[in-house]
């Protein structure tokens, strides 16, 4: 069994059987990880090409990563030193890179869509490594991967997703995994950053936060997207934190060692206070190395070769 369609631009159209089948190749990936030689030889002389047109550490770094740990040929191309600030189009940087031989671009791109536009004119597999504010893939398989890691199932559990829904695409691909696995997510965020609409994608938008933590088994907290917002959604950041920042009194609200989690980067004191991000219940942390894993799993799956290299790592 492997991936239907040739790219990865989003969870929406993924089904919940390769969002298992991702799950699973994960975890024997993260076990590399964990050795002292971290390199097998699964796509030696496949190469992976990072294009990222908006700024990004975890992101980029865990692909590159990926990529290395697998033994493919890794390189970076940030648009602010590349041939587009003279103007060269998306499809023509592409094009570019595939000419060299790329097997998989990983793109991010301010534009939503932009993912999937590249994929329809290209023969190497693409991964949207986030388009706008429209979805975030790899980041919602980190997360549910971490979840069951830790709670050892997804179905069932109770997930609050708290803050900047309306320009998070970590939200929107969070909500089709979240529930295409089984789990019942709340939104929870000011009027201002909540689509209409939400309950349609079977999900409960929730009128105050301790609705939503209300026996939550994790808390997906979500930074606020500042560069993308409009000025005057929220008075400013030291109401947003009275109203909806997830402190340590707030968290009691949720189940008994409910899971803190955070896409990254995080604003200390605004959405999340220090001692409930470096607490006993967050997995943030854990989130960046499973983020490895899980990128090492769909290069795996897209361009590794099937079940004959199984016995490399």
């Amino acid at each position: 069994m492997g991936l239907s369609g040739k790219d990865l631009t989003g969870l929406r159209n993924v089904s919940p059987g390769e969002i298992q089948l991702i799950l699973d190749t994960a975890a024997p990936m993260k076990e590399i990880i964990k050795r002292q030689i971290k390199k097998v030889p699964i796509l030696r002389g496949r190469t992976v090409v990072t294009v990222f047109y908006e700024t990004s550490t975890r992101t980029r770094t865990s692909f590159e990563l990926a990529a290395k740990y697998l033994s493919a040929d890794a390189v970076n191309i940030a648009a602010a030193t590349s041939s587009v600030k003279k103007g060269e189009s998306l499809k023509d940087t592409a094009r570019t890179i595939e000419a060299m031989g790329a097997d998989v671009v990983a793109l991010r791109h301010p534009m939503a869509g932009a993912a999937e536009l590249l994929g329809g004119c290209l023969g190497a597999r693409v991964i949207n490594a986030g388009d706008g504010a429209h979805e975030h893939p790899t980041q919602a398989l980190l997360d549910l991967f971490t979840v069951r890691e830790k709670k050892g199932r997804i179905e069932g559990l109770k997930v609050a997703i708290i803050g900047d829904i309306l320009y998070s695409r970590v939200a929107r691909s969070d909500i089709w995994g979240y529930t295409k696995m089984g789990a019942e997510v709340r939104l929870a965020g000011p009027a201002t950053l909540m689509p209409p609409g939400m309950e349609k994608f079977g999900v409960k938008v929730c009128s105050c936060l301790e609705e939503a933590l209300d026996g939550a088994d994790v808390i997906n907290v979500l930074r606020i997207q500042l560069e993308r917002q409009q000025h005057g959604l929220f008075p400013n950041l030291q109401e947003y934190s009275r109203l909806f920042g997830i402190d340590r009194e707030r968290l009691r609200l949720a189940a008994p060692g409910a899971l803190v989690m955070h896409p990254g980067p995080m604003n200390r004191g605004v959405e999340i206070s220090a001692e409930v991000a470096d607490g006993l219940q967050s997995v943030i942390n854990e989130q960046v190395t499973n983020g490895v894993a899980v990128r090492m799993a769909l290069l795996y799956l897209l361009i590794g070769g099937g079940a004959q290299n199984e016995a490399n790592y």
